[in-house]
């Protein structure tokens, strides 16, 4: 793919090398050229000096051959604007967008670019790791609604079963590692010890978890 990034600082530079990684190509356009300091001393992409909403900036670019279109500059303006040029005017098939603002970012939503609100899914984060530090969580969906925690399944869930554990809309186990193998779980699925439990969970839903579990 030929993917266009907006902004050269920590994120925009990190995302630059691991898509070159992957063997895509890349431009990445910012105001400050001292941004371009950022990027590692192999990158073989293009800089763009300019503001990343600037037509001229995004034509130098390759906005109109471009598949992906990232803005994560450090202006909530500045990316939604350049966003919906990319989305609206040049067409671009993946559009996706950095908004600290998570009032901001519900909006934006509306517009049908996905939004990663960094604000919000760290908040989210850190409070799951405060309140919730027994559920090993190994992804967040969205911008933190939704956990996948990992569990080993303690003694006394063995022999009982999924159904036991989902709650519609809160909990569902979505699949077992038994041995070397993984299943998708149903809720007939019977536990035994040494699974290891994916379970997604809604995040205002967590403490509920950790009570069907037993660990509160």
């Amino acid at each position: 793919m030929h993917v266009v990034i907006g902004g050269c600082g920590r994120v925009g530079s990190y995302l630059a090398y691991m898509l070159e990684r992957e063997g895509h190509s890349v431009a990445v356009i910012d105001k400050d050229p001292e941004a371009f300091e950022n990027l590692w001393e192999g990158f073989s992409g293009r800089r763009i000096k300019g503001v990343v909403f600037d037509r001229d900036a995004l034509l130098e670019a390759g906005i109109e051959e471009a598949d992906a279109f990232v803005s994560v500059t450090s202006g909530d303006n500045s990316n939604i604007v350049s966003a919906r040029l990319a989305k609206e005017h040049f067409r671009v098939p993946r559009v996706i967008t950095r908004i600290y603002d998570p009032r901001r970012a519900e909006i934006y939503k509306r517009l049908n670019i996905p939004t990663v609100a960094s604000v919000a899914w760290s908040g989210h984060r850190m409070l799951s790791y405060i309140s919730h530090g027994e559920l090993d969580s190994e992804y967040q969906f969205g911008n933190g609604e939704v956990d996948m925690v990992r569990l080993e399944v303690p003694a006394h869930l063995a022999g009982r079963s999924a159904a036991d554990l989902n709650v519609p809309m809160e909990v569902q186990v979505v699949c077992v590692t038994r041995g070397t193998g993984t299943i998708l779980a149903t809720a007939g699925t019977i536990f035994k010890q040494g699974d290891v439990l994916y379970i997604a969970v809604a995040k205002e839903s967590q403490g509920k978890l950790e009570r069907l579990l037993g660990l509160k």
